[in-house]
This record gives C-alpha cells, sequence and structure tokens, in this order.
C-alpha cells in the first residue's frame, strides 16, 4: 500500500464526513477508518456495563480522563446499537484503544465481544481506489458482459436491491435501465458542472445487472449517496430502511464494507445479519479492494456458519480473466470470483455529456505487486499530485462522458455475481436466491489463480476478455 495514496483517500473521505472525527486503525496501521473518540456497543444492559467498566477503568489510569464518558445515542431503535463517548476527540491521543482494552477480560469471560470501534463503510476501502476511476468508453465499445438473451416479465422478474450511490436523473435513456427505479443521485456535478466522485456509481451497477439477467426488477437506493462512506452505527439503520420500503427482495447486491481487526463481524449490522438470516433474501457482497487477505465485512459474513447460505462473497477477475486482479481481496473467506476489471456499462450523460476532472497521478508500479498492467496503474491521467503528494504544477485532464464507461473494482464484480443468480432463478424458474446461489456454486467448474490459490470463477457468457494491455484514453 501507498501511504500517501491512503492519506488521499482519508482526506476525501474526512470531507465526505465533515462533523465525524475519524483516525485510522488499528494502532495507525491504516487498515481501515473509524470514529475518534467514540465506541459502537449493544443497547441495554450490556451498554451500562460497558460505560462502567470503561469509566472505571480510565478513573483508575493514569493519563486517562473518566469525565468524558457516556453514552451519546441513540439509545433505542431497531438496530439495537449505541455509541459511547470514550474521549475529546479534539485532544491528543485516541481513546478508543484503551476502552477497548478496558472490556476485553470481560469478554474473554464471556466468551464473544461487548464493544467495537465504529468503522467507516465505504464503497472504496481507505488503502486504494475504488479499482480505477471511471473512463469513458470508446463509441463503438459495447457493453462488456454484453446485454444477454431473454425479455422482461414483470410476473416472474427477480427482485433485486443496489445499495449504493442512486442513479443517476438520465438512467433511463439507457434501455436495459428502462425498468430500473430507485432514488436519484442529490448531487450529480459541482459548481463547475463536473462529476463528483462516485457519481454514476450506482448506475453502472444497476446496467452490468441488467446486462447479465435481464428479467429483474432492478431498485437502486442512495444509501451511500454521500461519497460512498457512511458510518457503521448508522448503516444498519439505513439497511433496514431500504428493504422495508419495498420488501425483502430476491438479492442485495453490496458494493460496500470495511476491514475489522474484529472477526465475528460488525456491532452496528447485528440486528440486519439476524434478520436477514430470517429472511429468503441472499446478500451478494463486494470483497473489498485492498489487495490482501483481511476479511472484509458484510462480505467475510459469508465465511461464519451461520450465514453461509445467506451471504454470497465476491472478489473480482483481470481483465483477461484469468487470475484475480491485483486490487480485490482474497481468501478463503471469499466464496467465489467474476469478472471486474475494466468491465462497460452505462455511467451517465446520455442525455448531455458530462466532465470528470481527474485528481491522481499515474504510478510507475502497482501498490500491490501485480505483474501486469493493472488498472492500480491504468487508466491513470495527469494528476494534480504526485506520489509525494507534491504538487506537479500540471492541469488535471477533463474527460467527457456520453454513455458508456469502463471501471474496476470488486464493486463491479459484485453485480454480475448476483446476476447470474438472477439469471439462473429465471432459467430455472427457481424462487429461492439462496438455493439457485448454492447450485450456481455447486455448478462452477471454471476455475481461477488468485495468489497462487485455484478458486471457483463465474464468468457470463456474454462477457469478453479483454487482454492485459494498457488502453489508451478514446479520443
Amino acid at each position: 500500500m501507498a501511504p500517501q495514496r491512503f492519506h488521499e483517500q482519508f482526506d476525501h473521505i474526512q470531507r465526505s464526513l465533515p462533523d465525524v472525527p475519524l483516525t485510522m486503525g488499528p494502532d495507525d496501521s491504516a487498515g481501515f477508518l473509524y470514529e475518534k473518540g467514540v465506541v459502537l456497543v449493544r443497547d441495554g444492559e450490556e451498554a451500562g456495563f460497558v460505560e462502567d467498566t470503561v469509566r472505571t477503568h480510565f478513573t483508575e489510569t493514569q493519563g486517562l480522563v473518566p469525565d468524558h464518558v457516556r453514552r451519546i445515542g441513540p439509545q433505542a431503535g431497531r438496530t439495537g446499537v449505541t455509541r459511547i463517548r470514550v474521549g475529546d476527540p479534539a485532544e491528543g491521543e485516541d481513546t478508543v484503544p484503551h476502552a477497548l482494552r478496558a472490556v476485553r477480560e470481560a469478554e474473554d469471560r464471556q466468551g464473544r465481544r461487548l464493544v467495537g470501534r465504529n468503522h467507516v463503510v465505504h464503497i472504496a476501502p481507505v488503502n486504494a481506489c475504488p479499482g480505477d476511476e471511471p473512463v469513458p468508453a470508446p463509441r463503438t465499445e459495447p457493453a462488456n458482459p454484453a446485454p444477454a438473451e431473454g425479455g422482461y416479465d414483470p410476473g416472474t422478474a427477480v427482485g433485486v436491491l443496489v445499495v449504493d450511490t442512486g442513479l443517476v436523473h438520465d438512467h433511463r435513456s439507457y434501455p436495459l435501465l428502462a425498468h430500473t427505479t430507485g432514488d436519484t443521485q442529490l448531487t450529480e456535478t459541482d459548481d463547475h458542472g463536473v462529476l463528483r466522485q462516485y457519481v454514476g456509481h450506482g448506475t453502472f451497477i444497476a446496467g452490468l445487472l441488467a446486462a447479465v439477467a435481464p428479467n429483474t426488477d432492478i431498485t437502486v437506493r442512495g444509501t451511500l449517496n454521500d461519497a460512498g462512506a457512511v458510518l457503521e452505527s448508522e448503516f444498519g439503520a439505513l439497511l433496514f430502511e431500504a428493504v422495508d420500503r419495498d420488501g425483502w427482495p430476491d438479492i442485495i447486491s453490496l458494493s460496500a464494507g470495511t476491514p475489522s481487526a474484529d472477526h465475528d463481524g460488525l456491532i452496528g449490522l447485528d440486528a440486519f445479519m439476524r434478520e436477514l438470516r430470517e429472511q429468503r433474501t441472499l446478500l451478494v457482497a463486494a470483497a473489498g479492494n485492498n489487495g490482501c487477505d483481511t476479511p472484509f465485512w458484510p462480505a467475510a459474513y459469508a465465511a461464519l456458519p451461520e450465514y453461509a447460505d445467506c451471504v454470497l462473497s465476491v472478489g473480482a477477475l483481470r481483465a483477461d480473466g484469468e487470475s484475480g486482479a491485483c486490487f480485490t481481496n482474497h481468501g478463503p473467506w471469499v466464496r467465489v470470483h467474476a469478472p471486474g476489471e475494466r468491465l462497460t456499462s452505462a455511467l451517465t450523460g446520455f442525455v448531455t455529456p458530462v466532465p470528470y476532472v481527474y485528481q491522481h497521478s499515474t504510478y510507475d508500479t502497482c501498490r500491490f505487486g501485480a505483474d501486469y498492467p493493472c488498472t492500480c496503474q491504468y487508466p491513470r491521467h495527469t494528476g494534480v499530485l504526485s506520489e509525494g503528494r507534491e504538487s506537479t504544477g500540471a492541469k488535471p485532464d477533463q474527460v467527457m462522458f456520453e454513455g458508456l464507461a469502463q471501471w474496476s473494482g470488486t464493486s463491479f464484480a459484485t453485480p454480475v455475481a448476483a446476476g447470474l443468480v438472477a439469471a439462473r432463478m429465471t432459467a430455472y424458474r427457481e424462487r429461492d436466491p439462496r438455493a439457485a446461489g448454492a447450485a450456481l456454486l455447486a455448478g462452477a467448474t471454471e476455475r481461477a489463480e488468485v495468489r497462487g490459490a485455484h478458486v471457483p470463477a463465474l464468468r457470463p457468457p456474454t462477457w469478453r476478455p479483454v487482454p492485459a494491455v494498457i488502453p489508451a484514453l478514446p479520443a
């Protein structure tokens, strides 16, 4: 990981959550971001116990101040979590690690976790890009995956909920999205008419889903509309809100998450995951773009026995489909890999061309050690920052989007896998998405090599492998 690149992403997320002091962890390792000076606990007696235990520990420990320790809410709600202030985030060292240590002995006795950090859940993990920035596809280049054969039947269509950034205003001008509904992106451009970061992300994902599985009712919610970032303490409630609006769907496609030092999930998602387990919905979740084997939540719930049948974690294959993309997370907790590098789908600008200004520099080497021209290096554009965070003096590139774009990331492998589950449901008249997902994996005879391991791979019939060469920008 390039530390400078991490700090660029940290600054961007902090700007998207201006009222929340953030820090990195664990112990400044830049593995994830979380709210400074606050811990997350389950509400009720557990919250009271944690509050008292932390206050006592801080009273007895030199250098720690117990005066700040108090619950700051919410103290009721469907998610069953509350935040406890354990320090003044504006003053010095973050006190969250001390609060976690104060409760560790009680956790060991009970055999379960009582307290956790309030993580930032985000489309792009903190150390990297979302694979890369989108680039306009050449006007002669069709969608990839191409639209599969088959029509749309409202009576049998598979319901898919995409939890993402929302839809661009003119998404229905793309024929594949004629049946797609949901939340419109709140603000698409800045004061200069330039696309904001991650605008079009949800639309791109919906286009991939519709291409792989045309017989789908796709709803895109703007849960991650604020530059793709949300606090864990809020995320569970937002997920409940998304499923409550139209009922639990067949499939949820989620391309966001966070690494964590905890190995049993996120406290803020406990209630949602328990209710998911009692439904018939299949959660298809991105494995993350950290290029490591650290579990990424909620995708990593797929490795917990109680959630194995209701969560499908998806990593990304590189452009040629033969191995894992350099940025993809990996490891035994990732159930399957699907194409996720240099896919082509709808972004924005079908009615009016929209510019996108690139702010990042080209990297000479892959941050994850890949030996092919990966999307961590290409496509990149002249930027205002160098690897050393010094001004290059160059004017940022500006390109125009007029329809399709090319984009990379586990964000996009996820809807490809979700679409294949939906397509199987249609083909076999299967009404149980979890059974369809299990059958899809059981029948997956294709393999790919990811970090030396041979893993199951799902490649849509209409997907075209792209040679691993350095692409050129369209004229």
